[in-house]
């Protein structure tokens, strides 16, 4: 059964193309090490080169799946659940987040931030991307702004990224994982200069656990 994006179910956010869903570790940003239900969207169209689930972009080849099977599911694990991609807000996340928080969980989401707003979050981990920018109310809204740092310029675009953000907003920097050995050191030079800033690392990566 593949998902059209005009099926009345999807357009309301009461069916969503579900890619996978696990119980792990947050491996990344302010909340690492903290147990979590990871459920991961398909579609995206941000088409960053150097993404690490690109099998995620075609939300075609993701069955859709039933809010209601989705939340059951988390239930069963966690008390908090993180949504991510591909790029969730692709599609209407108010169903999903309401059920979630009428369930008890706590939501967060993991976007680029380049589609309109929607869903109810506890936390909102903005992670945008130059190819295409976040929405401005993106930048109003998030709790933690993560830039991943592939090349120099990175740090340029975090610094204009901050400035965007409210001050409350967590700051982190992230190595993509394939340059790590090079941006690690650009990254602990820039923290120190710019102790507003954390670095953080794909810890699950290096635990070898989803």
């Amino acid at each position: 059964m593949k998902i059209a994006a005009d099926d009345p179910k999807v357009l309301k956010g009461d069916w969503l193309p579900l890619m996978e869903a696990f119980y792990t570790l947050q491996g990344e940003g302010y909340h690492k090490g903290s147990a979590a239900y990871f459920i991961r969207i398909g579609g995206c169209d941000v088409g960053c080169h150097w993404c690490d689930v690109k099998e995620s972009w075609n939300a075609d080849l993701h069955p859709p799946t039933a809010v209601t099977s989705i939340v059951a599911a988390a239930q069963a694990h966690a008390n908090v659940v993180v949504v991510t991609g591909g790029e969730p807000l692709m599609w209407n996340m108010n169903p999903l987040t309401s059920a979630l928080q009428a369930a008890g969980m706590q939501t967060h989401i993991e976007t680029s931030g380049a589609y309109a707003l929607s869903g109810k979050w506890d936390w909102f981990c903005l992670s945008p991307k130059k190819n295409k920018l976040p929405k401005p109310e993106a930048y109003s809204v998030a709790d933690e702004l993560k830039v991943i740092v592939h090349n120099k310029d990175d740090l340029r675009f975090a610094a204009a990224a901050a400035e965007k953000v409210n001050p409350a907003c967590k700051l982190f920097l992230q190595p993509e994982w394939s340059k790590r050995v090079k941006m690690m050191p650009l990254i602990v030079e820039y923290v120190l200069e710019h102790p507003q800033w954390k670095a953080s690392l794909q810890t699950h990566k290096y635990l070898n656990i989803p």
